[in-house]
């Protein structure tokens, strides 16, 4: 339940007021249990674990994120009255993660929000029980708190020489770069040893879910996760038939101009040369830097590289693999997250120890400690300076946890400087941005759009199938099987440009390093449609209005399926950078004739006049009229494309 609502006058967006819904200065989101399976009658279900969809997880996000637009300075998550005494350890950085994780569990200090104060807290091995990936508490602290850490660091520094300090204020002199702009497509392969089973999305934590299809699946295929847990599918992510070369000139054919790698997901490992974490790619498994491998590549093609960290939830992740069966011949023999690197003798993990990648078993509603999250920054700043990537993606709301995210967010725009002579040249996404902040970074939709142009940049990603690699949908009958088909993947690149967006496609990869034959009809469905109309989409800018038709796409993340609806009465429009030719994409292959009603003579967007109107694709006349309702076009009726997604029409104006 929410503890207390403290009306107030902010706005959540500069602009519109906030709801009485909205009206929360103080969520002490630790009474809504955002750790706990249970939320006091709020019903708590996971995306991506049984096949059911986000609901108090998204509703808590939801309170957290209005509560946050208070304070801009620092925009943390701010308690209306600060905890005057703080427990003397609290937010004192004294030690390495490394340190932190080797501590015997009795000597290990957490810090836990209770009866509206922080305070320690050590691990109740009766009362513990696995908590939720849901929305960490606001602290009652001087400088507020973002997922349950403070804002206000406890080491100096971090951010780098350079003009961008680990403020919100500071971040607003960003500009989003021309390239990225210019780019409009990426393709990204979100990699991770959680392919290895070819079973889905987070299976490295519903593994340890006793009754969830993927624990049923791990049984059956590698033994209960007391005797072979996730640390032992680490070694098999091998890639031994894995050409980045190859791949990057099939993602570049098909028309991208951004390649997307993934740098560690909520699992904790590594795909890169790290400095930090010992389980990494090049360690075991590939024993390759498989992030330096897809740079490499893609530079060398004239790509830009992106990177995307997702290792700041592991804290909440991985508390399932502490557990143990409650039922059957296993019930109560732990899982292998209670192993120490001690145990390691004679292992093939030998000197590896399995809570650098686990995580520590922890209290329900602990806080994460300072050693976290000076281990997330240590991490990804090794990431950047190893890798310099153009672009760098966090999967959180706003940038995560308190002072190590606002810390990377400088260092990163800092270093990207220093290394491109002064120029901005880099892209920081992050998800759940207020329109107040919009400026200061990307914003990202997860399967999402929006529903109308955006002041700012903005980027939609969505994946053809499950986020990991998942054989059940390579075999589904069909083309496509149960991949996204190129049609609707050209369809949601389209509404997302005309809307002043950029549009990331996730290609997800098998364990040995290849794509399946479907995947690769995917490919060639949109290299099909991007090699003929590409003109449509790079380089240009939204026109007035994004477009027109009976259908409209839903708003908001986990909402991009709704371009399955469009069709050849919908057009989407963009422009070039000078604005003297204007794009219509008509959404299908019309048997009728076309009218676009905002290219009218007396339409209210004043087109101008229209000069000439051409198909792109064929130099066959295209018959056509500008008239006071619309201009009105006919498609030539002897040609047809290879694939007929969208009719591109090049209206040049005069």
């Amino acid at each position: 339940m929410i503890d207390a609502l403290r009306p107030h006058s902010d706005r959540a967006d500069g602009n519109a007021p906030l709801t009485a819904l909205m009206s929360v200065v103080i969520i002490r989101v630790s009474r809504c249990r955002a750790y706990d399976d249970e939320a006091d009658g709020v019903t708590c279900r996971f995306a991506n674990m049984t096949g059911v969809v986000v609901q108090r997880r998204d509703f808590c996000k939801f309170l957290a994120i209005a509560a946050a637009s208070k304070a801009l300075p620092a925009l943390g998550q701010t308690a209306q009255d600060n905890q005057l005494e703080l427990p003397s350890g609290f937010g004192q950085y004294t030690g390495d993660y490394a340190q932190f994780c080797a501590l015997p569990p009795e000597k290990r200090v957490f810090y836990q929000l209770s009866g509206g104060k922080i305070v320690p807290a050590k691990l109740d091995e009766a009362a513990w029980k696995p908590n939720a990936m849901g929305r960490p508490p606001v602290l009652p602290i001087p400088g507020g708190s973002w997922d349950g850490v403070p804002m206000d660091s406890p080491i100096p520094d971090l951010a780098g020489e350079g003009p961008y300090k680990p403020t919100w204020d500071s971040l607003l002199q960003y500009d989003a770069p021309e390239w990225y702009r210019d780019a409009k497509f990426g393709i990204w392969a979100h990699w991770s040893p959680q392919c290895v089973p070819e079973a889905g999305d987070w299976y490295a934590r519903n593994m340890y879910i006793e009754g969830s299809r993927q624990y049923q699946y791990h049984l059956e295929h590698y033994g209960p996760p007391s005797r072979f847990g996730y640390k032992d599918l680490c070694p098999q992510w091998t890639l031994l038939n894995w050409e980045p070369d190859d791949l990057i000139a099939r993602y570049k054919k098909a028309g991208a101009k951004i390649f997307v790698a993934l740098a560690n997901h909520h699992d904790g490992f590594d795909t890169w040369d790290s400095k930090h974490q010992p389980w990494n790619a090049a360690a075991m498994g590939p024993h390759r830097d498989v992030v330096g491998a897809w740079a490499a590549a893609a530079r060398k093609q004239g790509l830009r590289l992106g990177v995307t960290v997702h290792q700041a939830f592991n804290w909440w992740f991985f508390q399932s693999c502490h557990g143990a069966d409650k039922s059957g011949p296993l019930a109560g023999v732990p899982y292998d997250g209670d192993l120490t690197a001690g145990e390691s003798k004679d292992q093939w993990w030998q000197g590896f120890d399995p809570h650098r990648i686990y995580g520590v078993k922890h209290p329900l509603n602990a806080l994460p400690d300072v050693s976290y999250v000076k281990d997330f920054y240590d991490r990804t700043r090794d990431l950047i300076d190893q890798h310099d990537p153009d672009l760098l993606y966090f999967d959180n709301d706003l940038v995560p946890l308190g002072w190590g995210g606002m810390n990377i967010a400088a260092y990163y725009y800092n270093h990207n400087l220093q290394t491109h002579g002064g120029r901005m040249e880099a892209v920081l996404n992050g998800k759940e941005i207020p329109d107040r902040l919009a400026k200061a970074l990307v914003a990202d939709y997860e399967r999402g759009l929006t529903g109308q142009i955006m002041p700012y940049p903005w980027q939609s990603e969505t994946c053809i199938g499950e986020w990991h690699y998942h054989r059940r949908l390579f075999e589904k009958p069909g083309e496509f099987g149960g991949y996204l088909p190129p049609r609707d993947v050209i369809h949601w690149m389209i509404d997302t440009v005309s809307k002043n967006g950029t549009f990331i496609l996730n290609i997800p990869g098998k364990p040995d390093g290849t794509i399946d034959s479907k995947e690769i009809a995917v490919l060639d469905g949109i290299t099909d449609w991007m090699q003929v109309n590409g003109e449509a989409i790079y380089e240009t800018r939204p026109w007035k209005i994004y477009g027109e038709g009976p259908h409209m796409v839903k708003s908001g993340r986990f909402q991009g399926n709704s371009v399955s609806k469009l069709g050849p009465k919908d057009i989407r429009f963009t422009r070039n950078k000078t604005n003297t030719v204007i794009y219509a994409l008509v959404l299908g292959w019309p048997a009728e004739p076309i009218l676009a009603e905002a290219l009218g003579s007396s339409a209210a967007t004043n087109p101008g006049r229209i000069a000439r109107v051409e198909l792109i694709g064929t130099q066959e006349r295209v018959h056509w009229k500008q008239n006071a309702d619309g201009l009105r076009v006919e498609l030539p009726k002897q040609y047809r494309p290879n694939v007929d997604y969208a009719a591109a029409l090049k209206v040049t104006l005069g």
